[in-house]
C-alpha cells in the first residue's frame, strides 16, 4: 500500500481550478475510468485542451461512496498514458490541494491508491494529463469524488463541487 504524500500541488492546480474560457468542442476528449470494489465508473473531463484551445464541459464529477481500505484503480487510454499523467488529491470541496501522486510514464492502469490513504473521509482525486503544448503544461482534468463510510461527513457537500471547481 502506497501512502499519498501530503505535498502541496503547484501552479498546475491553479490552472485546473481557475480554468480557461472556451466552448464545448465537437471533438470529444478521452474518457477515463475508476474502479473501487464492485463499482466502476467511466467519466469525462471537466476541462480539456483541444486543438490548442481550452474547452470547459458542463459535467459533474462522479462521487462514489466507498469502504475504508479499498483499492482505487484508475484507468486511462493509451493516449494519456503515452503523454503522461498524474493524480492530484483535493479536499471534499475540490478547493484545497492535499497531495500529488506521480504516475510512471506509459501507465494505463494505476492502482496504488487506497481509499484510506487520504485522511479526510471525503476527497477528490483529479487525473491530470500533462503533455504540454498550446494550452501550457496542463492538457486535461478528470475529477472524481469519494466519500468513505468511516468518518464524519457532516461538512461534506451533498450536491458536488462548488462552481469555482473544474466542474464549473
Amino acid at each position: 500500500m502506497t501512502r499519498v504524500p501530503a505535498l502541496l500541488v503547484g501552479p498546475v492546480v491553479l490552472l485546473v481550478l481557475a480554468g480557461c474560457g472556451g466552448s464545448e468542442a465537437s471533438d470529444a476528449p478521452p474518457d477515463v475510468r475508476v474502479s473501487v470494489g464492485a463499482q466502476e465508473v467511466t467519466f469525462r473531463p471537466t476541462q480539456y485542451c483541444l486543438d490548442g484551445e481550452w474547452q470547459r464541459y458542463t459535467v459533474t464529477p462522479p462521487i462514489l461512496e466507498v469502504s475504508p481500505d479499498t483499492a482505487i484503480s484508475l484507468t486511462v487510454p493509451d493516449s494519456l498514458a503515452d503523454s503522461g499523467w498524474s493524480v492530484q488529491v483535493f479536499d471534499e470541496r475540490l478547493e484545497e490541494p492535499i497531495g500529488d501522486v506521480d504516475v510512471p510514464s506509459g501507465t494505463t492502469v494505476f492502482d496504488e491508491i487506497n481509499t484510506s490513504d487520504v485522511v479526510p473521509p471525503a476527497f477528490y482525486l483529479v487525473i491530470v494529463e500533462d503533455k504540454g503544448g498550446a494550452c501550457g503544461e496542463l492538457t486535461g482534468a478528470w475529477p472524481v469524488g469519494f466519500i468513505r463510510s468511516d468518518g464524519d461527513l457532516s461538512t461534506t457537500p451533498s450536491s458536488g463541487p462548488p462552481s469555482s471547481s473544474p466542474a464549473g
